[in-house]
């Protein structure tokens, strides 16, 4: 063997001495560049407008006590909070639930087909979900027209009064968003040991004690991590009512969530700054939601 072959793994051995486990830093250090240039960057600018005023100086709170002194304030904040119950309480209940009948399922061909079916919505963007919405909402042209009809719609506007959008938009999210949580679920199940499923067996414990006892306790953290970041992606609440809002020509309304208020400020008021206030607002409450979730739950505790 040459002394040149030697050499070299043992410059090789020099190299990932001086930098071990440079791969994956280098792959961190990517996402690090895209999480600071959309991520950090844009927040710190909000947080820039939300505390000045239009000639650039030091403004306070005023912004956000003219975002909360706005009429429509009070109720794009009630419509988002009455929208997060609906999908909250729909995402824990029914991911969980289909996750666990998968589980049940999973060395057959339904499973499979089911993963593949619930997780085919989650293809579609916010927006094109939402214009197959329209479509399937509209008694005149939907192919669920006859539903509709039994329940008492024979037209558009009917489907998307105002009272009826919690419901809707909690069906628009669920259809474009469970499936791949519920994947989630199911492989996190998979994960439990089925030693103690077998035992829980021989104990007599039947489903839905299994269930309870022992495989939702187990998937309580990824419970959490979901709902946090449901709850975050809820609050943001944008693309369905105002796409809604232009189809039924402003029967939905085009200020009913606080990022179409945020929008209208913007945009229509030419009022940034206090458009960035309701988006600072926004964010303080998910990563104080997010700690509070943390912090109870146990989430970072070791298994």
């Amino acid at each position: 063997m040459s002394t040149a072959t030697v050499a070299r793994p043992a410059r090789t051995s020099r190299r990932r001495t001086r930098w071990p486990g440079r791969a994956g830093h280098l792959f961190v250090f990517a996402y690090v560049v895209l999480l600071i240039a959309f991520g950090v960057v844009p927040t710190l600018y909000a947080v820039y407008f939300a505390f000045t005023d239009a000639g650039d100086n030091f403004a306070g709170f005023a912004n956000f006590a003219e975002a909360a002194s706005d009429f429509r304030y009070l109720s794009a904040v009630g419509h988002v909070a009455l929208y997060l119950v609906f999908w909250l309480a729909s995402l824990v209940v029914f991911v969980v639930g289909l996750a666990l009948l998968l589980h049940r399922l999973r060395s057959g061909a339904a499973s499979r087909t089911l993963r593949f079916l619930y997780y085919i919505p989650g293809a579609l963007a916010g927006s094109a979900s939402v214009l197959v919405w329209l479509f399937m909402l509209d008694p005149s042209v939907s192919p669920v027209s006859f539903l509709l009809r039994a329940l008492g719609f024979d037209a558009f506007g009917q489907v998307v009064a105002p009272g009826n959008l919690p419901v809707l938009f909690t069906l628009i999210a669920f259809w474009t968003g469970a499936g791949g949580w519920i994947v989630v679920m199911y492989g996190a199940l998979n994960n439990i040991s089925p030693d103690l499923l077998e035992a829980a067996r021989i104990d007599g414990a039947g489903v839905w004690q299994t269930a309870w006892r022992i495989q939702i306790p187990l998937l309580r953290k990824w419970i959490v991590y979901m709902v946090i970041l449901a709850f975050a992606g809820g609050t943001q609440l944008f693309v369905e009512p105002q796409l809604l809002s232009q189809a039924s020509v402003g029967v939905a309304g085009h200020d009913y969530s606080l990022n179409q208020l945020s929008y209208d400020f913007a945009f229509q008021n030419n009022n940034v700054n206090t458009a960035a206030a309701i988006s600072v607002e926004l964010l303080v409450i998910g990563l104080a939601v997010a700690g509070v979730f943390v912090a109870r739950s146990g989430f970072f505790d070791a298994d």
